[in-house]
């Protein structure tokens, strides 16, 4: 088994699947990247048995097989050439040859038939929108997810499909986010909840992108195929909470400011809060916003007055 391809084009490819992999895992073969040649066509998976992603890359070849590579290894090699051709063969004593312009490099490398195979999913539906549109969705609300090991379903982000709109929610019960798309819409009705891992992944990968991605979903697994590139994972198995019932649907107090000039007081103001509980102030009165916060133990403290249009009665409340 032999195959040449480009340094760099195989360093960008492994460093988004290497995201995949974690630090430690319970099975030795998933500390590996697999390698699954036929021809000219490469593809190489990553995979936590929760999630595997798998991309395919044009290489220089006639031969085929399998064969499981040290991941870590291999991207610490790799990020140290410059662009050139590099040969990858496999050696009869268990290991795989790169040739480079300057030297050779052994890898020891591991059966291919052990990593775990990718679930197929049964009968799903399906869905596509532009690469961006989800990636802006998911940086928008995974924020507000929670990271409570005794409540999963809300460790995650709930994706509500219908004809009429897509609805991307969040909330780990002291903050909740609901952004919805009526621009792009699903065939049918459907609702899941995608874990955070994967979703970092495709945020990072598809955000800018033109690109369509088309979604598959059934009741277990959730399946997004893009450019190349097919990411895999298992679903939060659970009810989501109803969080219509918590979002007020008459509220008689609405405050309009400068989105901008908002976040800058905050961020700027925030400095100066505790550093346990890392809250500020906000008391409203007519047309004006007052922001504060204080650290009493190190006698630090900060205000700021915004200008803002404001309809209600006068209020103050903490936020973190």
């Amino acid at each position: 088994m032999k195959f040449i391809v480009s340094s760099t084009y195989l360093l960008k490819k492994l460093q988004v699947l290497g995201g995949v992999i974690n630090a430690s895992n319970t099975l030795p073969i998933l500390d590996n990247f697999l390698f699954e040649l036929d021809k000219k066509n490469l593809q190489v998976s990553a995979s936590d048995l929760e999630t595997t992603m798998s991309s395919k890359l044009e290489v220089d070849s006639g031969d085929s097989g399998t064969i499981a590579v040290p991941a870590k290894l291999l991207l610490e090699t790799l990020k140290t050439f410059p662009e050139q051709p590099l040969t990858f063969l496999v050696a009869d004593n268990n290991t795989v040859e790169i040739s480079s312009n300057h030297g050779k490099y052994a890898l020891a490398y591991a059966d291919g038939a052990e990593f775990p195979k990718a679930i197929e999913l049964a009968e799903p539906s399906a869905t596509t929108l532009q690469g961006d549109i989800l990636a802006t969705a998911i940086a928008k609300t995974i924020f507000a997810a929670g990271n409570d090991d005794l409540r999963p379903v809300m460790s995650g982000v709930f994706f509500q499909f219908s004809p009429e709109n897509l609805t991307f929610v969040a909330t780990d019960a002291h903050k909740l986010v609901k952004y919805q798309r009526t621009d792009v819409s699903a065939s049918q009705v459907a609702e899941f909840i995608m874990p955070k891992k994967p979703l970092n992944l495709l945020k990072g990968i598809l955000l800018g992108s033109e690109e369509d991605v088309l979604v598959e979903y059934n009741d277990s697994n959730a399946k997004f195929s893009f450019d190349e590139t097919v990411l895999i994972c298992r679903l939060i198995d659970g009810k989501y909470p109803n969080y219509e019932a918590v979002i007020p649907k008459e509220n008689p107090n609405q405050l309009t400011i400068s989105r901008d000039q908002f976040l800058s007081s905050v961020k700027r103001v925030s400095i100066f809060s505790n550093k346990t509980t890392h809250q500020i102030r906000l008391r409203i009165a007519g047309a004006e916003l007052n922001i504060s916060a204080e650290d009493i133990d190190y006698s630090n403290k900060a205000e700021e007055r915004l200008t803002c249009a404001y309809q209600g009665d006068d209020m103050q409340f903490r936020w973190k």
